[in-house]
């Protein structure tokens, strides 16, 4: 039945998650590291009202987290738009280190390249005559992909304002990312992917979390994820991951979606202390079937808002049905739509976002019949509807 069934699910945009409408400023500077005597090109993009290079920092009253990220072995920084747009969007600035990236890359120099540069930019913050004074919060996270996830393990120790660090699909580094881990004790958050045959979890990712100290951590692995889709199109990336098995199962858009689904929360929480994002997160693990995880600490245990403890109130229609099920939300909380046959049987499942208030479901080539939905979260009973579907 799954196969002949088309749907699409349309959601309104989540309170928690949503794009805050910044647009995507950008420059580019060398930076001076006198302790290394040491040049760092970088690409730094963060939240403006209009696109493009060197057009100002956003009008909007808000003062932005500084994330610096890694690149990959033979990867180039412009192989993140995905990322950056996501970060900035959400009012982060973000910067991108572009040493390092030949065939003999020197990794503990991308660490503290990475480190450098959260130093160099809250300096920036506080220099009147730099486009991003009084514009940048002393909060930072250093992030990164692959080599640059590993380096991220190495960078820790060289800065200690770092308060987080998030990575995706981190390789071991030489000097060994791994045994850096056990001297990181600040909130991490460790992305893998399932069907990720260039750094398999096994030897790269799962070494690295179990090998963190940190008191708060917790390690995400996409089901069917690959490598390369944590980034955009990248032509070596891509000619590496072809050479091995399993390839992809699901699509680099849905493995961008999980990405954001869960960073943004992550850093929301502990780069802007809020409460709400932290319950967020919490709430999408233990719903989310697209993932497995392991984690050693709630970031927000308790729900952050009265209506969450209310009686759920939803309605779908119309009943009966031909194309496509309308459902409707008085209070949604984070949860779980699936719709199921009367055996049970689940034909479709999409995560629910905090703040959504109704959902389409197109029905083309469902067969005639009476059906489910059913509503998950983690605050409340499931709760269920019947429809009939009509030829």
């Amino acid at each position: 039945m799954k196969k002949h069934l088309i749907f699409f699910l349309l959601i309104t945009a989540s309170i928690t998650l949503k794009a805050q409408n910044y647009r995507i400023g950008h420059l580019t500077r060398t930076m001076t590291d006198p302790s290394r005597n040491r040049l760092i090109p970088v690409e730094i993009y963060y939240p403006a009202d209009s696109d493009g290079n060197n057009v100002p920092f956003t009008q909007q009253p808000i003062t932005a987290p500084i994330v610096t990220f890694g690149h990959g072995f033979v990867m180039t920084w412009d192989a993140y738009v995905n990322v950056w747009n996501a970060l900035v969007s959400h009012g982060y600035v973000i910067a991108f280190p572009t040493t390092e990236s030949g065939f003999s890359p020197v990794h503990l120099e991308m660490g503290k390249d990475l480190a450098f540069l959260v130093t160099a930019l809250q300096a920036e913050g506080v220099t009147p005559a730099s486009p991003l004074y009084g514009r940048l919060d002393s909060a930072a996270c250093v992030m990164g992909h692959s080599m640059g996830g590993g380096a991220s393990f190495l960078a820790v120790q060289f800065n200690s304002s770092i308060r987080t660090m998030v990575n995706f699909a981190a390789a071991e580094t030489t000097p060994s990312a791994i045994a850096a881990a056990s001297g990181i004790v600040i909130p991490s958050l460790v992305f893998s992917g399932g069907n990720d045959c260039v750094t398999p979890p096994a030897a790269h990712q799962i070494p690295m979390y179990d090998s963190l100290a940190s008191s708060c951590k917790t390690y995400i692995s996409m089901v069917g994820a690959s490598h390369c889709q944590f980034a955009d199109p990248n032509t070596l990336c891509s000619f590496g991951e072809a050479t091995c098995t399993p390839a992809a199962a699901i699509s680099r858009t849905d493995q961008h979606d999980v990405m954001n689904r869960y960073m943004i929360p992550w850093l929301d929480f502990h780069l802007k202390g809020d409460c709400a994002a932290g319950a967020t997160f919490d709430s999408l693990l233990v719903i989310d079937s697209q993932i497995n995880y392991q984690r050693t600490c709630q970031l927000c245990p308790a729900p952050t808002s009265v209506a969450a403890l209310q009686p759920l109130t939803w309605s779908i229609g119309p009943n009966p049905v031909r194309d496509h099920l309308t459902i409707f939300f008085d209070e949604a909380s984070v949860g779980r739509l699936e719709v199921c046959n009367m055996a049970g049987a689940t034909i479709f499942s999409q995560i629910i976002l905090e703040g959504s208030h109704s959902a389409e479901v197109f029905l083309n080539g469902l067969p005639a019949g009476t059906y489910l939905v059913r509503y998950y979260s983690p605050f409340l009973p499931v709760s269920t509807r019947t429809f009939m579907k009509q030829d």
